[in-house]
Order: C-alpha cells, then sequence, then structure tokens
C-alpha cells in the first residue's frame, strides 16, 4: 500500500512546513537527485546507493519497478527501502484529479462542439481524450474564475494554437486575448477562428441575436521576456482592435517603458484574468508575479510545465528575475536544485506505473545505452563532453525499428535489415566493417541470443549519436570493447527472445525517478507560498484538474485577490 500526504498548504505556514520536510527528506539523497543518468557507467553511479537495496531490486520484476515512483512497496524487501519509499510518498502532492464541484462553486464542463474541435488532426482516440481532458475541463474552471471576478478579459499566455482562447470566446462568449510566441501558430489560430466565427454568426442570426457578432480571440505573437513586458501586453490589448499594434510597439522597448508607465498603475475598472496551460518554465513564473503586480490583474489560473526550463537564482541568473525560488520561505531554507533535478521534476510517478514490462524495458534500455554511448565519448571524443553534448531522441526510433524486426522475424521472414535513419554524414563502409561487413542485418529465428541482440542494437544507437553530432566514426573505435565492458553491470538475460530486463540500471533509474514527484511538489509548493506569502491581498489554492496518466502536469494553481 502507497503512503499518503500527511501534509497541507492550506496556510503559509503549513506550506512552509511541507516544504521543510521535503528539504530535510532530500538533503541525504542529493547524490541521486543531481546525479545525471549518462554518466552511470563512466563514474559507477550505482555505487553511492545503498547496496542492501541495489541488491534487493537487481532481482525484482520489472512490473514492480515501475511501481516504485508511486510508492508501492514490496513485503520482502528490506524495511529500509519501504520506509524509504513510504515517507517519500507522503510528502509528495496528491495527483489524483479533484472533485471541482466542490472546489469551485458553479462549476461546470461543457462538451467541446464539433466546430471548435475541427483542424485538430487528432489521429488517435487517446489524443481525442487528451485534449477534452485538458480544453474542456481548463476553459471550464477559466470561465468560472472570470465570473467570480467579474473578469472583463483572460488573457490566455502561451496559446500555442489557440484551442483555450477559441472555446473561452466563442463558446464561453469571454473577450479573449492570446499571446504566443510563435508566428505560425497565431496563423493558424486567426484561420480556424475565422472559419468557426462564420458558424457561430450563422448560428446568432439563426436564433434573432440581430447584429451581434461571436466574440474572436485577438492574437498577439510576441515572446513574452519579462513580467513589464506582459504587463504592457495585457493593457496594450484592451486598447486597440488593431492586432498588429502591440507587435509595433513591443519592437521599440523604449515605447513599452513609456507605456508601462500608465499600464498598472492608472485607475481602472479593466479586470483580466491570466490563464497558461502547460506555459513553459519560467513563463508561469512571469504570468505569478504579474498577477501580483497588476492591479488589472484580478486572478490567475496557472498550469507549469517543463521545470527543466527554468532558470535558477545563483545557478542561472540573480535577481527576482529567476525562476526558482520565488518565494522568501523556500530562498530561506537554502536547498537548491540544479538542471538534474529539474530535469527529474518532470518525471511522471503515474506514467511510469501504466507501463507494461516492454515499456519499463525500452525505457531502462535506452538509459543503458545513452550511459555506455557516454563511455564511447569519453574514451574517443573527450573533446565533445565539454559541450554536454546531446544526441536527441534517436533512441525511440532505433527501438521502432527494432520492434518491427522482431514482428518480422515472427512472421519467418528470411532476413530483416535496419533500415538507416538520420544517418546522412554517416559513413556505411565504416558501419559494416564495425559490424564485420554486415551492418544491421540479422537472420532470424532461434539463433539469436540476447549478448548479440543487444551489442547490434547498441552499435546502432553509437553510429547515430556520433551522426547527431557530426562525428565520424575513427579507424580504432571500438564499440565491442565498450559494450564488453558495460554488459555485466547493463542487463541480464532471462532465457527468452527479447525479453531483457536492467539488472543494476532498472534498479537505480526507478529509485531515482520516485524522487521527481517530490521535486515537482517542491516546485509547486515554492510558487503558492510566494502567493501566500503576500497575505490577505489575496487567495491562493492548488490542486489538481487533470488526469494524472493524461497529463502529467495536472497541478492548477488557482489565486485571486481578495477586493474582487
Amino acid at each position: 500500500m502507497a503512503g499518503r500526504c500527511k501534509y497541507s498548504c492550506a496556510t503559509a505556514s503549513e506550506t512552509l512546513e511541507w516544504i521543510k520536510a521535503i528539504v530535510d527528506f532530500l538533503k541525504p539523497f542529493t547524490f541521486l537527485i543531481n546525479a545525471h543518468v549518462v554518466n552511470f557507467f563512466n563514474r559507477r553511479l550505482w555505487e553511492a546507493v545503498n547496496k542492501e537495496w541495489i541488491e534487493c531490486l537487481r532481482n525484482e520484476s520489472i512490473e514492480n519497478l515501475l511501481l516504485i515512483p508511486s510508492g508501492i512497496v514490496q513485503d520482502h524487501w528490506p524495511d529500509s527501502l519501504k520506509e524509504f519509499v513510504l515517507n517519500l510518498k507522503s510528502l509528495v502532492l496528491p495527483r489524483e484529479k479533484a472533485d471541482l464541484r466542490t472546489v469551485l462553486p458553479g462549476f461546470q464542463v461543457t462538451s467541446v462542439n464539433a466546430v471548435l474541435a475541427q483542424g485538430m488532426n487528432l489521429k488517435k482516440k487517446h489524443e481525442l481524450v487528451l485534449w477534452c481532458d485538458q480544453v474542456e475541463i481548463l476553459s471550464a474552471v477559466v470561465s468560472s474564475v472570470a465570473k467570480t471576478v467579474k473578469a472583463y478579459t483572460i488573457v490566455d499566455v502561451g496559446a500555442g494554437q489557440g484551442y483555450l482562447a477559441q472555446v473561452l470566446s466563442f463558446q464561453y462568449q469571454h473577450s479573449v486575448v492570446a499571446i504566443d510566441a510563435c508566428s505560425h501558430h497565431g496563423k493558424i489560430t486567426n484561420a480556424r477562428a475565422e472559419r468557426i466565427k462564420k458558424h457561430y454568426a450563422a448560428q446568432m442570426r439563426k436564433f434573432g441575436s440581430g447584429n451581434k457578432s461571436p466574440n474572436v480571440p485577438k492574437i498577439i505573437t510576441c515572446r513574452v521576456l519579462s513580467i513589464d513586458m506582459l504587463k504592457a501586453l495585457t493593457n496594450m490589448s484592451l486598447q486597440s482592435d488593431d492586432a498588429e499594434q502591440p507587435q509595433r510597439i513591443l519592437r521599440n522597448q523604449e515605447c513599452v517603458g513609456q507605456k508601462l508607465q500608465s499600464s498598472c498603475s492608472a485607475d481602472s475598472e479593466t479586470s483580466l484574468v491570466l490563464a497558461g496551460l502547460h506555459a513553459c518554465g519560467d513563463l508561469s513564473v512571469t504570468m505569478l508575479k504579474t498577477f501580483v503586480e497588476c492591479k488589472e490583474v484580478k486572478a490567475i489560473v496557472s498550469i507549469g510545465c517543463c521545470y527543466n526550463l527554468l532558470s535558477e537564482e545563483g545557478i542561472d541568473i540573480a535577481g527576482s528575475l529567476c525562476g526558482f525560488p520565488m518565494s522568501c520561505g523556500v530562498k530561506s531554507v537554502g536547498f537548491p536544485l540544479g538542471k538534474s533535478s529539474r530535469d527529474l521534476a518532470c518525471q511522471s510517478a503515474e506514467r511510469w506505473g501504466s507501463l507494461e514490462k516492454d515499456g519499463g524495458v525500452h525505457n531502462f534500455e535506452l538509459h543503458a545505452f545513452r550511459a555506455a554511448f557516454q563511455m564511447v565519448l569519453y574514451k574517443y571524443y573527450p573533446e565533445v563532453i565539454t559541450r554536454s553534448p546531446s544526441v536527441g531522441r534517436q533512441g525511440k526510433a532505433l527501438r521502432r525499428q527494432q520492434q518491427r524486426r522482431i514482428l518480422e522475424s515472427q512472421l519467418h521472414i528470411e532476413d530483416c535489415t535496419f533500415p538507416s535513419f538520420n544517418s546522412k554524414h554517416c559513413d556505411n563502409s565504416k558501419s559494416a566493417a564495425l559490424s564485420g561487413g554486415n551492418s544491421f542485418n540479422c537472420s532470424t529465428g532461434c539463433e539469436h541470443t540476447g549478448s548479440v541482440d543487444k551489442y547490434l542494437l547498441f552499435e546502432k544507437f553509437c553510429l547515430s549519436g556520433l551522426c547527431r553530432l557530426d562525428l565520424k566514426p575513427l579507424d580504432n573505435l571500438n564499440l565491442q570493447g565498450i559494450w564488453e565492458e558495460v554488459e555485466p553491470f547493463a542487463s541480464k538475460w532471462a532465457g527468452f527472445h527479447f525479453s531483457i530486463y536492467f539488472d543494476i540500471i532498472g534498479p537505480y533509474w526507478s529509485l531515482r525517478a520516485a524522487l521527481g514527484p517530490l521535486l515537482e511538489t517542491y516546485i509547486l509548493l515554492d510558487r503558492l507560498l510566494f502567493l501566500q506569502e503576500q497575505g490577505s491581498s489575496l487567495e491562493a489554492v492548488m490542486f489538481p484538474i487533470f488526469d494524472p496518466v493524461l497529463s502529467p502536469r495536472n497541478v492548477a494553481i488557482i489565486a485571486k485577490k481578495a477586493n474582487s
């Protein structure tokens, strides 16, 4: 049974108490949260973990490893390991979708019609479910909050292709401004809005609404770089129907400064709601600070994302511009995160728990290959390491190719070939030489062995990784030697073709991933505490509003100014 959260964030003092408990728990495990898993083999990272835990978990099934981030333990585990997992779970903000009718008076979801859903290119059922889970629910939440504070306009920050903005505008009849950095998104939003507008205009005429026109979102294309810029954008968007004017003004920073002198300080009855669906990195932080500083903004609904892109005080940037920490309480605690920890905060316990065995194998295998490839770089390309090389997501494409080959094998196809991908810079003759003249062709059937099969996949991964980094295979490149060095630590063969599970990297990565939801809780509580520290001038709450499996970043921070 998983432990349950025993803390509250109803008041600033309770939130700070929770934060301090998280920090006390995390301090002994900084070696785990700050680790860069690509260095797993090179720095023998597993040796820092409790040996009794590793010895226990290396014999555990993949299914049970994948449940560790969800706080589920097994009876035969050492007591110290069970205590670690359960105590960790008790500190994590629960992610089960809240009953929104109990926390938002008058809340009611309206299904999005086919007209608003047009052009979404939803090819799969799960994409439609995901879209409905996010846009239908969030639009209802934002509309409910806007009505509560009698908001004049909703500003959708990081609007993407405008789905949320259009539902709020056409279906809920709010005045909406959509801000996004991508001009292509703006063009798509405008084109779809024109098509939707025709439908709603016809409906209005049909039901006798006279000359009244449907609300259409106002689109602004701009990268929001500061609180002042967001203040200026929100204010300017209310003063002109010319969508180009904000863009022209923003090209001249002096004009922005002049505009700000009269924007949020002038007496006005204007009331705004800021809304952000998965506003990345510092953008969510900028929204929260704008809400506090700009009196026209009466409420905010914020769902953050991409903690890895947050700037951090003392690491990336200094002063009040940083994305973390926000609150005085967390600053006083003095527990920084760093890039690896912020990356880890993006892990989802629910996604881990929903993986099946093959998905777990895939996950661990890619980590093992990437860590082994790092050893190749250390040994043969040491100058590249200083650049913190990234090889992207080519491992997933490689895995899909491997799965196709297995299917072909099961259908008794005589030969199967890995098609090349992203290999325009590769030396194919070198690839063939490394594989003994038969680069990625494997005979099929029962003669496959786990070691050979995995080595060929590792070789393909490495050669593709070198291509991604614009590196050519060296004449003395010995991938077989690197593989033989890491294989005893990387995996063990379970006796059946392709039933591979990883001996040490699986347990290590599962324990590390379990800390991800706790780190996200720490970041979210910092944001909530920042709002609570403003005193009685505003009210702030935080709770999950989406299905956590569909939308791992499902926690909304909702705040409004008390005099609203």
